[in-house]
Protein backbone atom coordinates (compact mmCIF):
# COMPACT_ATOMS: atom_id res chain seq x y z
CA UNK A 1 0.00 0.00 0.00
CA UNK A 2 1.28 3.34 -0.87
CA UNK A 3 0.21 6.98 -1.28
CA UNK A 4 -1.82 6.58 -4.36
CA UNK A 5 -4.34 4.22 -2.35
CA UNK A 6 -5.01 6.93 0.29
CA UNK A 7 -5.28 10.11 -2.45
CA UNK A 8 -7.62 7.35 -4.27
CA UNK A 9 -10.12 7.68 -1.20
CA UNK A 10 -9.21 11.13 -0.52
CA UNK A 11 -9.70 11.99 -4.17
CA UNK A 12 -13.12 13.93 -3.59
CA UNK A 13 -11.88 16.17 -0.86
CA UNK A 14 -11.29 19.79 -1.53
CA UNK A 15 -7.52 20.41 -2.60
CA UNK A 16 -6.44 22.23 0.59
CA UNK A 17 -7.36 18.97 2.72
CA UNK A 18 -5.33 17.00 0.33
CA UNK A 19 -2.58 19.61 0.60
CA UNK A 20 -2.81 18.79 4.06
CA UNK A 21 -3.37 15.15 4.24
CA UNK A 22 -0.15 14.58 2.13
CA UNK A 23 2.21 16.76 4.24
CA UNK A 24 1.17 15.18 7.64
CA UNK A 25 1.70 11.68 4.81
CA UNK A 26 5.52 13.30 4.50
CA UNK A 27 6.17 14.18 7.63
CA UNK A 28 5.27 10.69 9.04
CA UNK A 29 7.33 8.86 6.63
CA UNK A 30 10.48 11.14 7.44
CA UNK A 31 9.57 10.42 11.00
CA UNK A 32 9.31 6.86 10.70
CA UNK A 33 11.81 5.95 7.93
CA UNK A 34 14.34 4.14 9.91
CA UNK A 35 11.38 1.49 11.76
CA UNK A 36 9.82 -1.15 10.76
CA UNK A 37 7.02 -3.68 12.11
CA UNK A 38 7.24 -7.10 12.84
CA UNK A 39 6.01 -8.51 9.38
CA UNK A 40 9.23 -6.23 8.45
CA UNK A 41 7.01 -3.83 6.73
CA UNK A 42 8.44 -0.17 6.85
CA UNK A 43 6.75 1.34 9.49
CA UNK A 44 5.05 3.67 7.70
CA UNK A 45 2.81 1.10 5.94
CA UNK A 46 0.42 1.66 9.49
CA UNK A 47 -0.30 4.70 9.85
CA UNK A 48 -1.08 4.69 6.02
CA UNK A 49 -3.49 2.29 6.32
CA UNK A 50 -4.88 3.71 9.54
CA UNK A 51 -5.32 6.52 7.12
CA UNK A 52 -6.94 5.06 4.73
CA UNK A 53 -9.19 3.03 7.04
CA UNK A 54 -10.33 6.62 8.15
CA UNK A 55 -10.31 8.09 4.69
CA UNK A 56 -13.36 5.57 3.93
CA UNK A 57 -15.55 6.28 6.53
CA UNK A 58 -15.26 9.71 5.23
CA UNK A 59 -13.63 11.24 8.57
CA UNK A 60 -12.58 14.66 8.34
CA UNK A 61 -9.11 15.72 6.89
CA UNK A 62 -7.82 16.56 10.69
CA UNK A 63 -8.54 13.10 11.46
CA UNK A 64 -6.92 11.39 9.03
CA UNK A 65 -4.11 14.13 9.32
CA UNK A 66 -3.71 12.79 12.56
CA UNK A 67 -4.27 9.17 11.66
CA UNK A 68 -1.32 9.59 9.70
CA UNK A 69 0.72 11.29 12.82
CA UNK A 70 -0.49 9.14 15.61
CA UNK A 71 2.63 7.47 16.38
CA UNK A 72 5.02 9.96 15.80
CA UNK A 73 4.96 11.68 19.49
CA UNK A 74 5.75 8.16 21.04
CA UNK A 75 8.09 6.58 18.07
CA UNK A 76 9.40 9.57 16.41
CA UNK A 77 12.74 10.89 17.65
CA UNK A 78 12.51 14.82 18.82
CA UNK A 79 8.69 14.50 18.10
CA UNK A 80 6.40 16.23 20.62
CA UNK A 81 2.94 17.67 20.80
CA UNK A 82 4.56 21.16 20.52
CA UNK A 83 5.98 20.04 16.90
CA UNK A 84 2.85 18.78 15.83
CA UNK A 85 1.01 21.70 16.86
CA UNK A 86 3.81 24.03 14.85
CA UNK A 87 3.63 22.34 12.16
CA UNK A 88 -0.34 21.07 11.53
CA UNK A 89 -2.24 23.80 14.08
CA UNK A 90 -3.81 22.86 17.91
CA UNK A 91 -6.69 20.43 16.70
CA UNK A 92 -4.65 17.91 14.92
CA UNK A 93 -2.42 18.18 18.22
CA UNK A 94 -4.55 17.37 20.15
CA UNK A 95 -5.89 14.51 18.15
CA UNK A 96 -2.56 12.92 18.03
CA UNK A 97 -2.25 13.44 21.92
CA UNK A 98 -5.14 12.04 22.53
CA UNK A 99 -3.98 8.91 21.12
CA UNK A 100 -0.84 8.58 22.20
CA UNK A 101 -2.33 8.66 25.87
CA UNK A 102 -4.52 6.25 25.02
CA UNK A 103 -2.67 3.29 26.17
CA UNK A 104 -3.16 0.18 28.44
CA UNK A 105 -2.95 1.11 31.90
CA UNK A 106 -1.26 -1.04 34.41
CA UNK A 107 -2.14 -1.64 38.03
CA UNK A 108 -0.15 -4.16 39.68
CA UNK A 109 -1.46 -6.51 37.30
CA UNK A 110 -5.23 -6.68 38.53
CA UNK A 111 -7.18 -7.19 35.77
CA UNK A 112 -10.25 -5.46 36.91
CA UNK A 113 -8.44 -2.58 37.94
CA UNK A 114 -7.27 -2.13 34.76
CA UNK A 115 -10.46 -3.06 32.59
CA UNK A 116 -12.02 -0.29 34.64
CA UNK A 117 -9.54 2.25 34.11
CA UNK A 118 -9.28 1.82 30.53
CA UNK A 119 -13.22 2.02 30.23
CA UNK A 120 -12.85 4.88 32.03
CA UNK A 121 -10.06 6.73 29.77
CA UNK A 122 -12.35 5.87 26.43
CA UNK A 123 -15.61 7.41 27.83
CA UNK A 124 -13.29 10.33 28.94
CA UNK A 125 -11.78 10.38 25.52
CA UNK A 126 -15.56 9.76 23.66
CA UNK A 127 -16.46 12.88 25.78
CA UNK A 128 -13.51 14.92 24.77
CA UNK A 129 -13.36 14.34 21.58
CA UNK A 130 -15.16 11.42 19.41
CA UNK A 131 -12.48 11.51 16.66
CA UNK A 132 -9.41 10.10 19.20
CA UNK A 133 -11.37 7.09 19.85
CA UNK A 134 -11.97 6.74 15.79
CA UNK A 135 -8.62 6.76 15.14
CA UNK A 136 -7.55 4.56 17.95
CA UNK A 137 -10.04 2.31 16.51
CA UNK A 138 -8.90 2.04 13.08
CA UNK A 139 -5.53 1.80 14.39
CA UNK A 140 -6.65 -1.29 16.14
CA UNK A 141 -8.20 -2.65 13.69
CA UNK A 142 -4.75 -2.33 11.27
CA UNK A 143 -3.31 -4.09 14.15
CA UNK A 144 -5.46 -6.63 14.61
CA UNK A 145 -5.57 -7.26 10.09
CA UNK A 146 -2.03 -7.89 11.05
CA UNK A 147 -1.88 -9.99 14.00
CA UNK A 148 -0.33 -13.22 12.53
CA UNK A 149 3.01 -11.64 13.45
CA UNK A 150 2.48 -11.12 16.72
CA UNK A 151 3.03 -14.27 19.38
CA UNK A 152 -0.28 -16.51 19.90
CA UNK A 153 0.11 -15.12 23.61
CA UNK A 154 -0.48 -11.69 22.58
CA UNK A 155 -2.96 -12.74 20.15
CA UNK A 156 -4.78 -14.03 22.84
CA UNK A 157 -4.17 -11.06 24.95
CA UNK A 158 -4.92 -8.52 22.06
CA UNK A 159 -8.35 -10.20 20.98
CA UNK A 160 -9.86 -10.30 24.69
CA UNK A 161 -8.71 -6.70 25.16
CA UNK A 162 -10.82 -5.77 21.68
CA UNK A 163 -13.72 -7.82 22.66
CA UNK A 164 -14.05 -6.45 25.92
CA UNK A 165 -12.98 -2.75 25.10
CA UNK A 166 -13.04 -1.63 21.47
CA UNK A 167 -15.94 -3.78 19.94
CA UNK A 168 -18.84 -2.48 22.76
CA UNK A 169 -17.45 1.40 22.31
CA UNK A 170 -17.68 0.49 18.48
CA UNK A 171 -21.29 -0.76 18.62
CA UNK A 172 -21.78 2.16 21.01
CA UNK A 173 -20.80 5.06 18.24
CA UNK A 174 -22.51 3.28 15.51
CA UNK A 175 -19.14 1.56 13.46
CA UNK A 176 -20.51 -1.32 12.80
CA UNK A 177 -18.52 -1.83 9.67
CA UNK A 178 -15.19 -2.00 12.37
CA UNK A 179 -17.17 -3.63 15.02
CA UNK A 180 -18.22 -6.38 13.02
CA UNK A 181 -14.24 -7.34 10.84
CA UNK A 182 -12.96 -6.95 14.66
CA UNK A 183 -15.01 -9.32 16.18
CA UNK A 184 -14.06 -11.54 13.30
CA UNK A 185 -10.72 -11.08 14.28
CA UNK A 186 -11.07 -11.65 17.76
CA UNK A 187 -12.68 -14.89 17.04
CA UNK A 188 -10.25 -16.24 14.50
CA UNK A 189 -7.18 -16.07 17.48
CA UNK A 190 -9.33 -16.64 20.70
CA UNK A 191 -11.18 -19.68 19.23
CA UNK A 192 -9.41 -20.61 15.82
CA UNK A 193 -10.45 -24.05 15.52
CA UNK A 194 -14.14 -22.78 15.10
CA UNK A 195 -13.22 -20.26 12.61
CA UNK A 196 -11.06 -22.47 10.62
CA UNK A 197 -14.49 -24.87 10.41
CA UNK A 198 -16.55 -21.74 9.29
CA UNK A 199 -14.19 -21.04 7.30
CA UNK A 200 -13.89 -24.24 5.48
CA UNK A 201 -17.99 -24.27 5.28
Amino acid sequence: MGIEYLLDCIKDYKIQYKALIIRAYEFALETHKNQVRKSGEPYIIHPLSVACILAKMRADAETICAGLLHDTIEDGEGVTRETIEILFGPTIANLVDGVTKMKKVHFNNDKKLCEEANTRKIIETITYDIRIFIIKLADRLHNMQTEDFQPRHKQIEHSKETIELYVPFANLIGAYNIMVELEDYCFKYLKPEEYQNMQDL
